[in-house]
């Protein structure tokens, strides 16, 4: 797609913890956006991505935290030069489809001040014997974001800053993080401008993989449900059993 840049946020997590699927990861990553630009922004270097065709923003050790995730959105969007930014997290296998497809692209051109969800993806949990992909129509993620860069900036800004003023005000940013969910979500129980989104699908489904490595499953566990349908092969994949394999041999323990 043009006039696109790829965000990819990432704590640097799974190059202590499982090296060999994040290498599947980026290199599944580097194939589905092709020569669209890219914007790293990581606590530490990452290094060998993309052919060094990138730029990487390197914070620090902040730590790893539900807010980390969105000012690290926030400021890879600042720094991409198009009108349109996407979203990428370093545990998902993405499809080509997800950054090209022409009816995603239509549904930006068309829509504009709107976050466009592509709502097609499949999770993978690590932990299910034997495995298999599962789909929840619903659930909007951040993961799968697609808009134009200036309104993601001027909502997520608008919440820090909410966040920041109850904080003067004597209250706790813990008070308020069940309300910083995905953009376009929340925003009325969070008491900033209501934002608009757009559910679209695209040709072939992204693979989210659910693991014990995962910031989520600090909080939820094995406990996270399947969707309602459950799949064991897909055409443009194959099987879960084999797509599993990208994660490597690391069960929990």
């Amino acid at each position: 797609m043009k006039d696109l840049t790829v965000v990819y946020y990432t704590s640097n997590h799974l190059e202590e913890t499982n090296p060999f699927f994040l290498k599947n990861t980026k290199k599944q990553l580097k194939k589905a956006i092709g020569d669209i630009p890219l914007v790293v922004v990581s606590h530490k270097p990452v290094k060998k991505f993309n052919n060094g065709e990138y730029e990487n923003i390197v914070l620090g050790d902040i730590g790893r935290s539900h807010l980390n995730i969105y000012r690290q959105m926030t400021i890879g969007a600042k720094k991409a030069k198009t009108k349109y930014v996407a979203m990428a997290e370093d545990d998902i296998l993405y499809s080509e489809s997800h950054f090209n497809s022409r009816q995603i692209e239509k549904d930006l051109l068309t829509k504009p001040n709107t976050f466009v969800y592509d709502m097609n993806k499949v999770s993978l949990f690590t932990w299910t014997n034997p495995p298999i992909f599962s789909f929840r129509s619903k659930r909007k993620v951040v993961n799968q974001l697609l808009c134009e860069k200036d309104y993601l900036v001027d909502a997520m800004q608008e919440r820090f800053e909410r966040v920041a003023k109850h904080v003067k005000n004597g209250g706790k940013e813990e008070d308020l993080l069940k309300f910083f969910g995905d953009p376009g979500r929340y925003e009325k129980q969070l008491r900033v401008t209501v934002r608009n989104t757009y559910e679209t699908y695209s040709q072939s489904p992204s693979i989210v993989f659910s693991h014990p490595q995962a910031y989520g499953f600090l909080s939820q566990g094995t406990r996270k449900r399947h969707g309602d349908i459950k799949i064991v092969e897909l055409a443009e994949w194959g099987k879960a059993s084999d797509i599993i394999k990208l994660w490597g041999d690391k069960p929990i323990k």
